[in-house]
């Protein structure tokens, strides 16, 4: 009786163990694919800022060398109440 005891609490205790471990690697799988997924987030943000950047100093020089004519603007007449 006394065996069985302690063979049974030592089978709950094993069990609790390896549920553990599992939870703890489960835990570590995930902060892993959050940090890598992160990581691909930055990158892509930093290509896509040095595209923006790239993009508006070219259309800034294209303004520069061909300005655009600005309208005339007519004087409005004013109306008297």
């Amino acid at each position: 009786m006394v065996e069985s005891f302690k063979e049974t609490a030592r089978a709950r205790a094993d069990s609790r163990f390896k549920k553990a471990e599992e939870a703890s690697t489960q835990r570590q799988k995930a902060v892993a694919e959050q940090q890598a997924e992160e990581t691909a987030r930055r990158v892509k943000t930093g290509k896509l800022r040095e595209l923006r950047l790239a993009k508006e100093a070219e259309d800034l020089a294209a303004e520069a060398a061909n300005p655009t004519p600005k309208k005339a603007t007519r004087a409005r007449k004013k109306v008297a109440i």
